[in-house]
């Protein structure tokens, strides 16, 4: 099964990845249904963002009746930081399959993670951008990148060092 490779995907683009209807049986799905922590790709390419090796760029928009708000802090309602965090490696696995990578995408680690700021049910948009490193894809099929998240506009968690790879067997993992 080939896959239009596009610059960006909407929504409905999204839920076939989950449904590993994207990048075919054999590439590596998003997360699907609530697990899903973004809306659309609005940029993606080989070459862009700090470091020239790729950039992806994707967006939640919040509302008050997201999942997380009625359960993370009882009347103190916050995005918690481990779906950011999630966010961004579900990107680097995404664009791994984007570039033809084959596999089960895990999450192998990140470097140092800053959080600066919080998302309250009150904003707008979450934006997430990451800046690839480098891409490994040979035998191993692996992505290393910095990423940001900012809430309508600034700049709340900073993340170094994101690694996601591409597994053909992830019962030994």
């Amino acid at each position: 099964m080939t896959f239009e490779r596009k610059s960006s995907y909407d929504k409905a683009d999204l839920i076939k990845s989950g449904n590993n209807e994207l990048f075919g049986h054999d590439g590596p799905p998003l997360p699907s249904d609530l697990m899903l922590m973004m809306d659309r790709v609005i940029e993606m390419n080989e070459n862009g963002g700090n470091f020239g090796k790729g950039f992806v760029e994707a967006e939640l928009d919040i509302n008050p009746d997201l999942w997380f708000f009625k359960c993370h802090f009882k009347n103190d309602p916050v995005m918690p930081g481990c779906l950011g965090l999630d966010a961004m490696w579900q990107l680097v696995g995404f664009y791994l399959g984007w570039i033809g990578g084959k596999g089960k995408g895990r999450a192998l680690g990140v470097g140092e993670v800053k959080f600066t700021g919080q998302v309250l049910p009150s904003n707008k948009k979450v934006t997430y951008k990451i800046h690839f490193k480098r891409v490994i894809n040979r035998k191993l099929i692996m992505g290393i990148g910095d990423g940001e998240v900012f809430v309508d506009g600034k700049l709340i968690y900073q993340a170094s060092d994101l690694k996601v790879g591409l597994f053909q067997d992830t019962n030994s993992f």
